[in-house]
């Protein structure tokens, strides 16, 4: 309860103390579910990594004027203070904090503060590389999606299947670079004259994208290719039709527990 100063008229009225800022209500900011800024925080989330987009592609102009490009630099020194307090606050309400260091979501966030080390650095051309990194804030997009929640779910009820496939595609991948050397090899040395050389005819054919860069010119090599075309078609198809199903059974609602929805209870 709380209590009235003494200075206090009877008429005065008390006023709640303001919730403390705990780690779970960080943590419901940060998603866009608080109860005082709903969607606030998450929605200036967005606009960070859309500035993100916006400051690479200003800055890959070759005649960007100087006051544009040092407007970027600025919008960048306010980005990287933006993505870094978020990675913190996510660090510190984390009730696992190693795990979700080291999550991939983790890493995301990880990555998209790296880049402040160019301001410590600015003249190690190996940090320079980390530029690159800045596009890895895209990804965050992605973790502010409910919807992406079902597909994880999706994904996770079709692993073992999904991871058995793909066994079997990189089986199907090598079995199709050694047919193709041993039909093509004498025809085209260039090509296929090596089993490695081979594999990215086989990865290009097997995926049904056929860039067209090399392609068999012998009877026999165009006949297994014709058959390994085939084949990529159900490897392409197969995993879309594991994610589908599963898809189907993900429950609608997005913050429920997944590990506890399919556990089967004794009668």
């Amino acid at each position: 309860m709380v209590r009235r100063p003494r200075w206090a008229s009877l008429s005065t009225p008390v006023l709640d103390p303001v919730p403390r800022w705990t780690k779970s209500r960080v943590q419901a900011a940060l998603e866009g579910a608080d109860p005082r800024f709903g969607n606030r925080v998450a929605l200036a989330l967005y606009g960070a990594i859309v500035a993100t987009a916006l400051a690479i592609t200003l800055q890959s102009l070759p005649d960007l004027p100087p006051v544009v490009r040092r407007l970027s630099f600025a919008l960048e020194l306010v980005l990287l203070a933006v993505f870094s307090v978020e990675y913190a606050l996510r660090l510190w309400s984390a009730p696992d904090r190693w795990r979700y260091a080291l999550s991939f979501w983790g890493l995301v966030d990880l990555c998209a503060v790296l880049p402040a080390l160019l301001f410590l650095f600015p003249d190690t051309q190996a940090i320079r590389a980390l530029r690159l990194i800045r596009a890895v804030r895209l990804l965050k997009l992605l973790r502010m999606r409910r919807a992406l929640v079902r597909v994880e779910y999706a994904i996770n009820q079709s692993r073992d299947e999904l991871l058995l496939f793909s066994f079997i595609a990189v089986i199907v991948l090598f079995l199709a670079a050694v047919g193709i050397h041993h039909l093509e090899r004498d025809a085209q040395p260039e090509a296929f004259g090596s089993i490695p050389g081979a594999l990215w005819w086989a990865l290009a054919t097997l995926t049904t994208v056929g860039y067209g860069d090399v392609y068999p010119v012998t009877t026999g090599g165009r006949l297994f290719t014709a058959l390994t075309l085939l084949i990529g078609l159900g490897i392409v198809a197969i995993p879309a039709g594991l994610i589908t199903s599963a898809l189907l059974t993900a429950p609608e609602d997005p913050d429920c527990d997944f590990d506890d929805s399919d556990k089967e209870t004794d009668p």
